[in-house]
């Protein structure tokens, strides 16, 4: 079992930044990927961004150029600057971490951190 221990999150104003960061523990294997999801209501969880083991990086269409991800693979941590933020920004975002054993993959996720971006 792997723990996801999210920080940041709040509320900030049309234009402004936040950073969210995440760190995970109890994981007996590598993660192979760690990211961001955002769920806003009666919406679907969509993926923002993602960063491999290797580097590799994934942005949604909606933030990029505006929010960076970066992560630290040996103390296992993501973070989440986002800037220019919009109020179609506000959702739920949840941090994820994504493990593969023996050809099986599993996914963990944290408790989940609301940002909303309202003037």
């Amino acid at each position: 079992q792997v723990q996801l221990v999210e920080s940041g999150g709040g509320l900030v104003q049309p234009g402004g930044s936040l950073r969210l960061s995440c760190a995970a523990s109890g994981s007996r294997f590598s993660i192979n990927a760690m990211g961001w999801y955002r769920q806003a209501p009666g919406k679907q969880r969509e993926l923002v961004a993602a960063v491999l083991s290797g580097g590799l990086t994934k942005y949604a269409d909606s933030v990029k150029g505006r929010f960076t991800i970066s992560r630290d693979n040996a103390k296992n941590t993501v973070s989440l600057q986002m800037n220019s933020l919009k109020p179609e920004d506000t959702a739920v975002y949840y941090c994820n971490a994504h493990v593969v054993v023996l050809f099986t993959p599993h996914d963990y996720w944290g408790q989940g951190t609301q940002v909303t971006v309202s003037s």
